[in-house]
């Protein structure tokens, strides 16, 4: 019998919706919560997610049957994930680092193929 290395799983996890569609982006957000309880796990923000990525920006967004998304972001930055906004998406609509909500950072195509290219899967 040969031991091998158990290697840690890795998810990323793509979320392009915000105000727009809060279902989608708190089903991201449930997936997101899920996975980081047990492994690494990052979340692509872009297009509309852009905006609860803002400081406040998810406060009050609550889909139908579901948990408010803001607790949902606030229970995967405990769990340690974290949320990487699209740097095209932060520039064309006026957004810095300092209007980011904590845990937040702007990482781009660079960063999310170095994470899958370690062994990420996406989950989308």
């Amino acid at each position: 019998m040969s031991t091998t290395q158990q290697t840690q799983q890795k998810y990323l996890v793509n979320c392009n919706h915000g105000a727009d569609d809060v279902e989608r982006a708190t089903i991201a957000f449930v997936l997101a919560v899920t996975a980081s309880k047990s492994c690494e796990t990052a979340v692509f923000a872009s297009a509309d997610a852009a905006g609860i990525c803002l400081r406040g920006g998810a406060e009050g967004l609550v889909a139908k049957g579901y948990e408010p998304l803001a607790d949902l972001m606030a229970a995967y930055r405990a769990n340690g994930g974290t949320i990487w906004l699209c740097p095209a998406c932060a520039k064309a609509k006026g957004i810095t680092a300092a209007d980011l909500e904590d845990g937040v950072e702007i990482a781009g195509a660079p960063r999310t193929m170095a994470f899958l290219a370690s062994g990420a899967q996406v989950l989308a």
